[in-house]
């Protein structure tokens, strides 16, 4: 079996996944494991369950390192989970570590782990980049982080079926209904205007 492992680091609506999916199956995955979390989280729930799926002689497909782990030690634990379950890893037009017939070349393995420090390398020197642009705006009197919302801020739809939710005429969860907004936003916009 080809198993195909597509990872962004935010959710569906932020991020498109679907050049991943395209190009795994591309590459031969018959079944592909999507992701939404950071690289360097220690938890990765469809990789493991990927992982726990795959028997000797399967296939994981991934297209880039930082798609597997941005941590040298999480790739590490991955080349040990591929060597002890006897799989094939191919990293699309990069590297292929095969272990199916046993351990892996010693080469393989090094280079694999070579590309796991550059993709923790890249990955602090992004956060480093983040952290300097703050910095910067700040300097610059920019604020930063999410808007204030004030009680001038509040939707119409929202100011529209106010009285209805007043008169009891509407739960919270109807009155979110009808505003087409999450329950927390109605809560937020609640108390802007009861306190």
């Amino acid at each position: 079996m080809n198993y195909g492992y597509a990872r962004c680091s935010t959710n569906e609506t932020k991020q498109d996944i679907n050049r991943q999916v395209r190009e795994l199956k591309a590459a031969g995955a018959e079944e592909i494991f999507v992701e939404y979390e950071h690289g360097d989280s220690k938890i990765k729930q469809q990789q493991a369950l990927m992982f726990e799926a795959a028997k000797q002689g399967d296939t994981i497909i991934v297209l880039e390192v930082p798609r597997l782990a941005r941590s040298t030690q999480q790739l590490c634990e991955i080349i040990d989970i591929v060597s002890s379950k006897r799989l094939r890893l191919i990293i699309v037009g990069s590297i292929t570590m095969d272990c199916r017939e046993g351990k892996a070349d010693p080469m393989t393995e090094a280079f694999l782990q070579m590309a796991g420090v550059f993709s923790q390398l890249e990955l602090a020197m992004i956060r480093a980049r983040v952290r300097s642009g703050m910095a910067n705006a700040k300097a610059k009197g920019k604020v930063i982080g999410r808007p204030q919302v004030t009680a001038q801020d509040i939707p119409q739809n929202f100011m529209r079926h106010y009285p209805s939710y007043k008169a009891k005429q509407l739960n919270i969860s109807e009155f979110a209904r009808v505003c087409d907004m999450s329950r927390t936003t109605i809560y937020k916009y609640l108390s802007l205007l009861e306190n």
